[in-house]
């Protein structure tokens, strides 16, 4: 263990390997104390036919007056799927409240892909979420993301030019380290970094599948190589590869997220 610990702020599934039960599993495997703020509780992720759904908002300022209580503080945060506004809020006070040292924020948006905003979310909460970005050190958009963040058109063919003036944008609006996602550059995938100096290219393989909670593992991966000494560009790299690898571990009749699991026990063997 490194000493560090951080606090992941996003919702509970109970079944569906994404959110929390996710970020939980990767971030101790890594050597991360994970911590856990739920911000509500699902019988199962919303790609299930059918859902239920607990809103927790109204005992987190109970939760904070503990944590008061006993002087508890964290070296980092990771924010993935919020799913309402006023949480946002809620999360700021977190970072003025609990910070160590200077704590870095890392942030998912987590509220669309494919040119789409997932079902629950609109303009509101992107407006939202752009000013909530503005309190992070490190965001991870996707392109989808990113391009309703800033109002631009959203491509699915377009070059270096289009995806760099993406990630200028961005940092210029919220003041962070933009890592934008799922970039595809000559046949590979991965991500565009820019610290507001130079861009950089992280990109590997692309593996032919689409699986429900594979920004879940990425987000949860980079933060533990990162808080662990890496650079941004080798906690992207070690992220990505660990996606990869999940889902070509992930059998064609599991529809409903990444068989994680089996890709972290391979590696405890070795």
């Amino acid at each position: 263990m490194n000493g560090k610990r951080i606090l992941t702020i996003q919702d509970l599934s109970c079944v569906g390997q994404c959110s929390l039960t996710v970020a939980l599993p990767v971030l101790s495997h890594y050597g991360v104390e994970a911590a856990i703020l739920p911000t509500a509780v699902l019988s199962n992720h919303t790609m299930f036919k059918s859902w239920s759904y607990l809103d927790l908002t109204n005992e987190i300022p109970e939760i904070y007056k503990k944590w008061k209580e006993n002087d508890i503080r964290f070296s980092a945060f990771l924010l993935g799927y919020l799913g309402k506004e006023s949480i946002m809020e809620l999360c700021r006070q977190a970072f003025d409240e609990f910070s160590e040292n200077g704590a870095p924020v890392i942030i998912d948006p987590a509220f669309g892909d494919n040119g789409k905003l997932y079902g629950g979310f609109d303009e509101k909460y992107v407006a939202a979420m752009g000013k909530l970005l503005q309190r992070a050190d490190i965001i991870l958009p996707n392109l989808t993301e990113a391009c309703y963040l800033l109002g631009e058109e959203y491509k699915t063919q377009y070059d270096g030019a289009y995806i760099e003036d993406i990630a200028k944008k961005l940092y210029a609006a919220t003041g962070a380290t933009a890592i934008i996602t799922g970039v595809e550059q000559r046949g590979l995938i991965g991500e565009l970094i820019y610290d507001g100096k130079a861009f950089e290219y992280v990109l590997s393989e692309k593996v032919p599948k689409f699986s429900h909670g594979t920004g879940d593992i990425f987000a949860a991966a980079f933060a533990a190589h990162y808080l662990n000494g890496s650079t941004l560009a080798k906690a992207c790299d070690a992220a990505g590869r660990l996606v990869a690898d999940c889902l070509k571990a992930t059998a064609d009749w599991h529809g409903y997220g990444v068989q994680f699991e089996d890709v972290l026990y391979s590696q405890l063997k070795k």
